[in-house]
């Protein structure tokens, strides 16, 4: 009798050895720890040229993919994603892929959803699974005649891609290539390629607006560094529009809007529903600007809209057909 069960005992311990051999995928979704190893190799692998397009931002996300602010902020600094998203954003976050390249240093890809706002996130960690540095890959537009994606292939290239359809049925398309910069804890631009003649030049969106208040003008610091001031409705704001690029342009930033004065000479701007805050501090010749947590109006962490712009004479002419001022810009991204 004693013969007959050996056979089933012994198949019932292999079992349990096999199974008590098998390690269990950590959750990324909840509060349990988590080594950084088991978090980068939850991101699929994917060989390279491994490419993301903007269509996987309007797809549904599954949420029992999600990794939890909790997980992430342990292996992605928390000043890295309030920079990325904005101090006091709410963010789901959503793995998409990892390649891992020559000296062993992970990419991986990270979809994050603010509300409407959804972007990539690109963010390297060494062969020794730490942190190295990240970038927005690709933020959603609402250009419906533009088509945007992101390429990295195996010489370590990150390429954005923005094509767009043209009125007269053309295409045009741009590139930006970005390789990373281990030692300079950075990605650094290599080869920018123009989307096209018609954005090549920076246009003042609010140029045509009264400029009657005696802060209101036109600012620069170097050829593509512009904040033009013009008066707002009610006297109490300021109407501005600001544009950056700054590493040899591969840091641009961009916000147009409002500003309260809170002073005779300093005004603040703070979009409702975000942890973005501009303070803007004038004096006879310029105006000097202090940024908080406005990483997602960026296209880098690694620089802010912080510095100085001096006033500049205008150039317009009186008629009333005279285009104002352009500044050329190889860089400008609508």
């Amino acid at each position: 009798m004693y013969k007959l069960k050996l056979p089933v005992l012994l198949v019932s311990l292999m079992l349990i050895s096999s199974s008590c051999g098998k390690k269990k995928k950590p959750s990324l979704s909840g509060d349990e720890k988590v080594e950084v190893s088991d978090f980068i190799s939850s991101f699929s692998l994917q060989e390279a040229p491994f490419q993301l397009s903007d269509s996987i931002l309007k797809k549904r996300d599954n949420d029992s993919a999600i990794i939890s602010k909790k997980i992430l902020t342990q292996f992605i600094p928390d000043s890295v994603m309030d920079n990325f998203m904005g101090k006091a954003t709410k963010y789901k976050t959503y793995p998409l892929g990892r390649v891992v390249l020559n000296d062993g240093v992970n990419y991986l890809f990270l979809k994050t959803v603010a509300g409407d706002k959804r972007s990539i996130l690109l963010a390297a960690f060494n062969k020794n699974d730490q942190f190295i540095t990240g970038m927005a890959a690709l933020k959603q537009d609402d250009n419906n005649n533009t088509f945007q994606s992101v390429l990295i292939d195996k010489r370590e290239s990150i390429t954005k891609i923005i094509t767009q359809k043209n009125q007269d049925g053309s295409i045009s398309e741009g590139k930006d290539v970005f390789v990373l910069n281990v030692e300079g804890k950075s990605f650094t631009l290599i080869m920018t390629d123009p989307l096209g003649e018609n954005l090549t030049e920076l246009i003042n969106p609010i140029d045509t607006l009264p400029s009657k208040h005696k802060y209101a003008a036109d600012y620069a610091a170097g050829k593509m560094n512009l904040i033009s001031i013009r008066d707002a409705e009610k006297p109490d704001r300021i109407n501005f529009f600001i544009h950056f690029e700054k590493n040899n342009g591969q840091c641009t930033g961009e916000i147009k809007g409002e500003a309260f004065w809170k002073s005779d000479t300093e005004a603040e701007y703070k979009e409702d529903g975000e942890s973005c805050i501009l303070k803007l501090s004038f004096s006879s010749n310029d105006v000097k600007i202090k940024e908080e947590s406005c990483g997602s109006k960026r296209s880098s962490i690694d620089c802010t809209f912080d510095g100085g712009f001096t006033k500049i004479k205008s150039k317009k002419s009186n008629s009333p057909n005279s285009k104002p001022t352009a500044n050329v810009s190889k860089t400008v991204r609508k």
